[in-house]
This record gives structure tokens, C-alpha cells and sequence, in this order.
């Protein structure tokens, strides 16, 4: 069995949990600190997303994809009211207050963003997807220094994620010209 085919076996096991509290994601997490190859890395980040996306409710489910679906349209209005709508019927489930988060993010919300993000983390501080959300608009509000370290934070949870890296080290060089 290769890996990444051991990674998949885990991640689509018996949904005993859902989101964020699922107990797969201990091993996923732990697999993504020693994983070389970057197909292996992926096959693992992706995993996690399909578990964060998970609930023990069909229809939680089935509106999160709706709402992602509204995004991915670009109907920002309607992503909202749905991730919305969910966090106020499931306070408690993480990656509602993240997609929320990317709406206000996309709409230029920063402010908003930045407390859905932080509702993220509390519920599931190893979201990188939320980290890395951060270093992005720490960015957008030229908060070099906290971009940093947002970007940091995420790549100490994921070491894969490039597009992190990349402005990492761009953020780097930059400071060492100062």
C-alpha cells in the first residue's frame, strides 16, 4: 500500500467524529511533520480538509457545500448569509467560522475576517488554512511583523504549504535589505 493510499484509508475511516474533533486528525497532523514527498503532503492536507469539512449532521453538510458553492460562484452575499446561518445553528464547528472568514476576506472585510479567524483557531488552533488566512491579511494591512509570524504559525503545522513559504521568504529577504 503506498502512502498516500494509507493517508486516504485513514482520512475516509468511520466518521466516529466529525470536523474538528475528529480523532483521525491526530495522525494526519503527526504525518504531516514527516512526510517528504509533496503528492504524499498534499494527499495528507487534503485529507484534513475533508475532515474539517465533515459533520455528524447531513444537513450541516450539505449547507456548507452550499455556501462553498456560492463562493466558488462568486456570490459573496449569499456565502455569507449561509456561513452565517451555520455558525449560528453550530457555534462549535470550525471551518463554518473559516469559510465565513474567507468570505469577509474576499469582500474586504478584514476586521471581520481576522474574528472569524480567531474563532477558527479556538476551536481548532492547528487550522492552517486559517494561519496562513492571517499572514494574508496582515499582508493586505502592511503588518509586516505579524505577517511573519502568522505565516510562521502555519508552516509549523504544515510544512507544506507553499504558497506560505514562498511569502515567507519573501518577507524575509525583504527585511534583511532594511
Amino acid at each position: 500500500m503506498t502512502a498516500l493510499a494509507a493517508v486516504w484509508t485513514l482520512a475516509s475511516a468511520s466518521q466516529l467524529a466529525a470536523d474538528q474533533k475528529d480523532p483521525r486528525l491526530e495522525r494526519l497532523f503527526d504525518r504531516l511533520q514527516t512526510v517528504e514527498s509533496s503528492i504524499n503532503a498534499q494527499g495528507v492536507t487534503n485529507a484534513i480538509w475533508l475532515i474539517w469539512l465533515e459533520h455528524e449532521n447531513p444537513q450541516v453538510v450539505e449547507r456548507m457545500y452550499s455556501g462553498m458553492d456560492a463562493l466558488r460562484r462568486g456570490n459573496h452575499y449569499l456565502a455569507l448569509a449561509i456561513f452565517d446561518d451555520l455558525i449560528a445553528r453550530v457555534p462549535d464547528y470550525a471551518e463554518a467560522w473559516n469559510k465565513r472568514a474567507t468570505v469577509h476576506y474576499l469582500m474586504g472585510n478584514f476586521s471581520d475576517s481576522l474574528q472569524d479567524i480567531e474563532e477558527t483557531l479556538a476551536l481548532e488552533p492547528r487550522h492552517f488554512g486559517a494561519l496562513e488566512g492571517r499572514g494574508l491579511i496582515f499582508g493586505e494591512l502592511g503588518l509586516s511583523e505579524e505577517e511573519i509570524e502568522a505565516y510562521e504559525a502555519a508552516l509549523a503545522v504544515n510544512p507544506h504549504l507553499q504558497g506560505a513559504r514562498s511569502k515567507l521568504e519573501a518577507l524575509l529577504g525583504e527585511s534583511e535589505h532594511i
